[in-house]
């Protein structure tokens, strides 16, 4: 089974027909030549019940792999204990709507440092994490702590594999435009930085999560604070580039599922790296994959 590729939400390209929905996601992606949909509810978790479940029942028919982005305002290290507290059901209620649409991860921010040190904050994380589990145990689903952008944030790969290793149903999402901007555009140059994120996977959490790795990929504008601001593929001077990203997973033989989170291109610019990847099964010169 090879990678799945597809947008975080609707751009521009699904809203040119401006009477399009969101229900009509699954068929449209579908018919762009694309595999996976990320359903975002970074503002606020609204979707009805029914909405949910058709949504899950029309990806299914058009082989669309779903996943769905938990709510911006979760914060696992808030200083406040009531904030922590509503993470916990935040978490849940987005658990419940993944499980719905059919979804296998939710994506979860793991939330900022403020005034603690970076080790305060981990552990506050980790206590909020742990009280999820306790309170609600495992159904299967991968609640994906993200990798973030900006430097102030909790959300370094080693601090988010530290978050996942607690057990559970808890996982990464890699998001390689933030790990490229949090570092100052210096990440990713090469096949080989690709692969070595993968082999840390492997190494802490196992091979299975390698090969099933949640990922998010876009160019990130970068300042020395990290992330500024999401692009496109065609807007040059950031990275990281799509190309030895697509070699690497064709390298290593693993089946990430790649949500591709540009600017209002994203469905675009996930068809372009979908392409550029089944290029190499197609016998494309793009790479001398032998060598």
């Amino acid at each position: 089974m090879g990678a799945f590729f597809g947008p975080g939400g609707n751009g521009r390209a699904f809203y040119a027909d401006a009477k399009r929905s969101t229900s009509e996601a699954p068929q449209w992606l579908r018919s762009y030549g694309l595999d996976a949909y990320e359903y975002e509810a970074g503002n606020g978790l609204r979707a009805s019940e029914t909405f949910l479940k058709d949504l899950g029942r029309r990806a299914s028919e058009e082989g669309i792999k779903l996943s769905l982005h938990a709510p911006y305002f979760i914060s696992l290290s808030s200083a406040e204990k009531e904030k922590r507290d509503k993470s916990v059901e935040y978490i849940h209620d987005s658990v419940n709507a993944a499980a719905l649409m059919g979804a296998d991860t939710v994506v979860v921010h793991p939330g900022g440092c403020g005034s603690f040190t970076r080790g305060e904050a981990m552990e506050l994380a980790k206590d909020t994490l742990f009280r999820y589990m306790e309170k609600y145990g495992t159904c299967g689903i991968r609640i994906g702590l993200e990798t973030m952008g900006v430097k102030k944030q909790l959300g370094t790969l080693d601090e988010v594999l530290e978050l996942a290793s607690l057990g559970g149903d808890l996982s990464v999402t890699v998001d390689f435009g933030h790990i490229n901007a949090r570092e100052c555009g210096g990440a990713f140059s090469t096949p080989g930085d690709y692969e070595r994120v993968f082999c840390t996977v492997a190494e802490k959490l196992g091979d299975d999560a390698a090969k099933k790795l949640h990922c998010h990929f876009s160019k990130i504008e970068w300042s020395l604070a990290g992330e500024r601001r999401h692009l496109t593929f065609s807007d040059d001077g950031f990275g990281p580039s799509f190309e030895p990203f697509c070699e690497a997973i064709y390298r290593l033989r693993v089946s990430p599922t790649v949500i591709c989170e540009s600017a209002g291109t994203q469905a675009e610019d996930a068809l372009t790296m979908k392409r550029y990847y089944l290029d190499f099964f197609k016998g494309g010169e793009i790479y001398d994959i032998e060598t």
